[in-house]
């Protein structure tokens, strides 16, 4: 077990989930199309706390308890995908820890996240909609 996290291109929110309660486990037989993934990271917790405080902004005004985000489908705007480019270019996410978290990996993922945000920008701007997940 540990701290699973992805990041895919969908038309709409809901996509993912609804392809994989279609899908047969043999054959792509759904008749949702699959979301494309874009980037997936194995054990990023300052970058999966990033996206946790995003979501508690959203979600509760900033009140609550970034522990329940997981498996939680969260959609990133242009605005967000540019804060985000800054935290990372300012070595700025935030410190996170869990117990399934693994340890800070920021200068490991370090150009996979700048070549994810440029790739999810690129999305955005063609009108499709790019969203997080994780799982742990």
């Amino acid at each position: 077990m540990g701290l699973d996290m992805y990041a895919y291109v969908a038309g709409r929110k809901g996509q993912q989930a609804e392809y994989w309660e279609n899908y047969d486990g043999e054959t792509d037989t759904s008749p949702v199309e699959k979301p494309r993934e874009l980037a997936y990271w194995r054990k990023h917790p300052n970058l999966h706390g990033w996206m946790a405080e995003l979501w508690m902004v959203r979600e509760t005004g900033g009140e609550g308890d970034t522990n329940n985000f997981n498996g939680i489908e969260l959609e990133l705007s242009w605005h967000d995908l540019d804060n985000l480019e800054s935290a990372v270019k300012e070595r700025a996410l935030p410190e996170t820890s869990g117990f399934f978290f693994g340890n800070d990996a920021d200068e490991h993922y370090l150009a996979q996240d700048l070549e994810f945000i440029k790739q999810a920008k690129a999305e955005v701007f063609t009108g499709l909609k790019v969203f997080y997940n994780s799982s742990w």
